[in-house]
């Protein structure tokens, strides 16, 4: 059994890592704070990332027409029914959600922290846009609370990063990366398989490069296909292959082995709305390719980190 399971997962999940620190069932509950994003307003860019939907990455965070804790309150009480001795953490999850003043920042993480059995908050943002003096605050939020900056990088790649109009560097994300960890302050970091023209090795070169960083956590997301992006024009146009179920599923278990057993894996395919949604359409069956992601593993008899080679 792989070190960090009680279970049949061969990979370290947020359930269990969230069970064994709080020794509770933890929910997080996804938010919409209003904030906006640098690569939208002109600040760094202008449209966004190509497959940024309306939503601003954010399709299941709280409705933008209520306020934060009615958001919170409404899923809350659906989570309650099922486990009423659960604790919560607030993911601030639409836009970029440490782009804003820092006296909005603490009005909108307070608010949330104040709720009764809120354990931590979830803050997803770019590696662009921490300040310094943002960056002192989370540090001093990391003491009394469990913080955890989420940072979107998707690719290491300089040339897919372009191409899906990310507006920020590598060097950039190391930079953050280096800032959060000096003030011991958690990073998750996002990733996207599937974008346009990377190969399988582009990918896993990916998870490779990130294992040798000093991050506590990852989402491996596929790409998401969504109707009124830009993505869904340039697909239209140049229809670029798609990986199929079998190859993502194949490219997963081969990112696990090579990432570090003690990252905690936030995320392992993505759910996008249905609704949205234009390809690949096997991404609705979420729980099918969880499943068949935990059979590989053990058909391999293979665990995370078991090719992960520590770099020099």
């Amino acid at each position: 059994m792989f070190k960090y399971s009680d279970s049949n997962k061969r990979y370290y999940t947020l359930d269990y890592f969230y069970k064994h620190k709080f020794n509770s069932k933890v929910f997080k509950v996804s938010l919409n704070a209003g904030f906006t994003c640098p690569n939208k307003d002109g600040k760094v860019g202008i449209g966004g990332c190509i497959y940024c939907s309306k939503s601003g990455s954010g399709e299941y965070a709280g409705d933008i027409k209520k306020d934060l804790i009615t958001q919170f309150q409404e899923v809350k009480e659906m989570m309650l029914k099922k486990w009423p001795n659960a604790k919560y953490i607030g993911y601030f999850q639409a836009n970029t959600n440490t782009y804003a003043p820092l006296d909005k920042l603490k009005e909108k993480y307070e608010t949330i922290l104040k709720l009764d059995n809120v354990v931590g908050l979830n803050i997803a943002t770019r590696p662009d846009s921490i300040t310094e003096e943002c960056l002192n605050y989370l540090e001093e939020l990391s003491k009394r609370t469990y913080l955890t900056i989420e940072l979107g990088l998707q690719t290491i790649h300089e040339s897919t990063s372009k191409f899906i109009n990310r507006c920020h560097t590598l060097e950039c994300f190391e930079d953050m990366v280096k800032k959060l960890r000096e003030r011991n302050i958690n990073i998750v970091v996002h990733i996207i398989n599937g974008l346009p023209y990377e190969t399988k090795e582009m990918m896993i070169d990916t998870v490779k490069y990130l294992s040798n960083l000093d991050i506590q956590g990852i989402k491996i997301h596929m790409l998401s296909i969504l109707k009124d992006t830009k993505l869904a024009e340039i697909y239209n146009d140049e229809k670029f292959k798609l990986i199929t179920r079998d190859e993502y599923i194949d490219i997963v278990c081969d990112q696990l082995e090579y990432l570090r057993e003690d990252i905690v894996v936030n995320r392992i395919t993505g759910d996008p709305k249905i609704s949205d949604l234009i390809e690949p359409d096997w991404l609705v069956k979420k729980v099918t390719i969880l499943n068949d992601i935990d059979k590989e593993m053990a058909r391999r008899n293979s665990y995370q980190g078991i090719r992960y080679q520590k770099k020099d």
